[in-house]
């Protein structure tokens, strides 16, 4: 199983996000002020009929389990900004806005370099150009990929 997380103690008051490919969801974490303090994903780390596969439902509820499980009671509301139940790439990427506020966006691919690609787009589009980086990327089994090969009893 892959549940990763990047936690963000910096104040974030943007966020832009597209659905996700593959068996996979984004959560993000807020305190009791709404500033956006946490990130999680959950990524299907085989094909469908894998040991390690969830459909786009399963992704949102292990992503969201995992955020408030680490976050604890420091975490007043969880959002899932991307989900869904396709095969690639994801990049999540951050960037600023000339009035220096943080700005995420999410973007996909079939290949790592093209996520990066559209996040950056995505983050361009909304003005934050300032100080890009990608802070997280991963790959996603969704449900038309090649089924998990069966095991030999």
């Amino acid at each position: 199983m892959k549940i990763s997380s990047v936690w963000l103690w910096v104040p974030l008051s943007v966020l832009v996000s597209w659905s996700a490919w593959g068996g996979d969801a984004v959560a993000v974490g807020y305190n009791s002020d709404g500033v956006w303090t946490a990130v999680t994903y959950y990524s299907s780390g085989t094909p469908k009929g894998g040991a390690d596969y969830k459909d786009e439902a399963g992704a949102r509820e292990a992503a969201v389990r995992d955020l408030e499980n680490r976050a604890g009671e420091g975490v007043a509301k969880v959002t899932v900004i991307g989900a869904s139940d396709r095969t690639g790439h994801v990049a999540c990427a951050r960037g600023k806005t000339r009035a220096g506020k943080d700005l995420h966006a999410v973007g996909y691919g079939a290949t790592k370099q093209e996520a990066s690609r559209t996040a950056f787009e995505e983050l361009n589009g909304a003005g934050a150009t300032k100080n890009q980086k990608v802070i997280y990327s991963y790959f996603s089994h969704g449900s038309e990929a090649s089924p998990a090969p069966k095991k030999k009893s």
